[in-house]
């Protein structure tokens, strides 16, 4: 198990190609990715009532299942208990995860939704990263664009991203708020991102049709 320290933060989708000139300037060419991601849950819900998040994600490289609690968020900053495992393809491994997951009101709940788990809603992002050093700790930037996507009676409700997310990969939490403040400084747009892509997700299925862009 792992504990995820983030900071995102949402920006106009005007300014990526500003950001990603500010980062390219001080630490060199970021590298570009291209994410698709599934999310699963039961019908119900029962992983969101249960506060958990369950992703399969495909990278360049491989496939990979994420099983999340969804934590605390304050001002941007988030920590999240997350497992994360590669599978063979684009399917979920749930005993795999079970095996990992050594929270137990976690696993309870991922056990006790595993025979109802169907595809939610989806998110496809292109992301650049960049690795870069702040007082001794190390942070990986990811400059997300994209949409989420969810089908609802035959139609397909869309929600834009457009955030930057700061994850400390090792040393001090404060570099983070340290990296922010620097950040908002050069761009005053951007603005603490408390929800997760899963939480807009689930709010994109949930909300009255008449405030949604259907296409």
């Amino acid at each position: 198990m792992g504990i995820e320290r983030e900071l995102k933060l949402a920006l106009p989708s005007s300014q990526h190609d500003d950001v990603a000139r500010f980062f390219d300037e001080r630490t060199g060419a970021g590298k570009p990715v291209e994410l698709a991601n599934v999310y699963f849950d039961t019908p119900d819900c029962a992983l969101a009532r249960a506060k958990s998040a369950l992703r399969l994600r495909r990278t360049p490289d491989q496939w990979l299942q994420t099983y999340k609690t969804l934590g605390k968020s304050v001002a941007g900053l988030s920590n999240r208990h997350e497992w994360e495992l590669p599978v063979a393809g684009e399917a979920l491994d749930i005993d795999a995860l079970l095996a990992a997951c050594d929270e137990a009101p976690a696993r309870d709940a991922l056990k006790q939704a595993a025979p109802a788990l169907i595809a939610l809603f989806k998110t496809d992002v292109r992301r650049i990263l960049w690795d870069i050093e702040r007082e001794g700790s190390q942070i990986e930037v990811a400059l997300d664009a994209g949409e989420i996507t969810a089908e609802i009676d035959g139609k397909t409700r869309r929600e834009e991203i457009s955030e930057l997310e700061l994850e400390l990969k090792s040393g001090e939490e404060s570099a983070l708020s340290m990296l922010a403040a620097e950040l908002r400084g050069a761009f005053p747009e951007l603005t603490p991102e408390d929800a997760s892509k899963a939480q807009r997700g689930y709010l994109l299925r949930e909300q009255p049709e008449g405030k949604l862009r259907d296409a």
